[in-house]
């Protein structure tokens, strides 16, 4: 057994093991990206690095093994300040978008991204709930809205914009009964249902062309529905969204780690990785790599599979980046392994089109 101390508390520890693994028995919180049980040590994102006050240095908690006499701390300032660091500096690469222009600057704080996906997957029952959810007793905000959400709209820099204010109303139309029978309380207030303030991440400077990738996820034939009557002029319409939100924005370690450290957004980010959706026609994986922070997740968990090709890391140094073998096609890679590794990866990177 290995003695070591960690934030002045005496620890026993067999050989092998690491900072991390003795911290978490502890009870002792340390966060990780990079990190996940059962897979190999890679040490990239370095948000789990501790002190070993023994040596003044800062070593990787999730793969620095333990050694006897280590005196750890993982918690103090400059623990903090150097995990700041890390995070910020992946930040600086980090082309990405937490909640879609449309939503951010809604006076209400509705989730447009969520209805039109609903509507164009023709959930019409879904959309009326989501709708009910969010109106008070004063209605909905559209009918006195200018339409913010149309204004800020991307797909307008590509043709026009997505007619989301009527699509918005024709769904409140149709939730009225739903809301007279609901029995739930809904009254709280729309002042109440604006999005809370919390870390967001934008994508920088565009590059010519970029713009024109989110266009990869609409379904639509090109048909424009301005004014919203029935169920299939709201599909089609809703089917022109370009997605330009996150996935995973209620759902991203990157993003609770930058609200946990209070870290603001870098103001220029370094044009790493294009924006770019590959999406598999096939399994309908998606992957974004302005959203990927290299942390190799993905990647050491399809190491062993033989069977089918998988993501790897391609190019060196700065360009790194992880991609599809350079000798397969994205919609050939991971036939059976697409939901793990969505499941894996820590920011929204990897997505299920739907």
């Amino acid at each position: 057994m290995v003695k070591i101390k960690i934030n002045n508390t005496d620890y026993e520890a067999p050989e092998g093991f690491t900072i991390l693994a003795v911290a978490k028995s502890a009870g002792l919180s340390i966060p990780t990206l990079c990190h996940k049980e059962g897979l190999p040590y890679y040490s990239s994102c370095m948000v789990c690095m501790v002190k070993d006050n023994r040596t003044n240095s800062f070593v990787p908690s999730c793969s620095a093994l333990v050694q006897e006499g280590m005196d750890i701390d993982t918690s103090g300032d400059d623990v903090i300040s150097i995990r700041k660091k890390a995070v910020e500096l992946l930040l600086s690469e980090h082309r990405a978008e937490c909640e879609a222009p449309c939503r951010v600057v809604c006076p209400a704080g509705y989730n447009i991204p969520l209805m039109n996906r609903l509507l164009a997957e023709r959930k019409f029952e879904e959309a009326i709930n989501l709708s009910v959810s969010v109106i008070d007793n004063s209605g909905i905000r559209c009918t006195e809205c200018p339409g913010y959400c149309e204004n800020a709209c991307r797909r307008k820099k590509v043709d026009l914009p997505v007619s989301i204010r009527n699509l918005q109303l024709y769904i409140f139309q149709n939730s009225i009964s739903e809301k007279v029978n609901n029995e739930e309380d809904t009254s709280s207030g729309l002042e109440k249902r604006k999005l809370p303030k919390r870390f967001t991440s934008l994508t920088g400077r565009l590059e010519e062309g970029e713009l024109k990738e989110w266009l990869k996820e609409c379904n639509g034939a090109g048909s424009r529905f301005r004014e919203i009557p029935d169920n299939i002029s709201a599909a089609g319409e809703s089917e022109n969204c370009m997605h330009c939100d996150c996935r995973a924005a209620d759902d991203c370690r990157l993003r609770d780690l930058a609200d946990q450290f209070q870290i603001k957004d870098p103001r220029g980010k370094l044009i790493n990785s294009p924006i770019e959706k590959k999406i598999n026609k096939k399994t309908g994986l998606i992957f974004e790599n302005a959203k990927c922070i290299k942390c190799g997740l993905c990647v050491r968990l399809c190491e062993d599979l033989k069977e089918e090709p998988a993501l790897c890391f391609n190019h060196r140094g700065f360009v790194t980046i992880i991609s599809e073998p350079i000798t397969e096609e994205f919609d050939d890679i991971l036939k059976t392994k697409s939901k793990e590794v969505i499941e894996i990866c820590p920011t929204g990177a990897l997505s299920q089109l739907k």
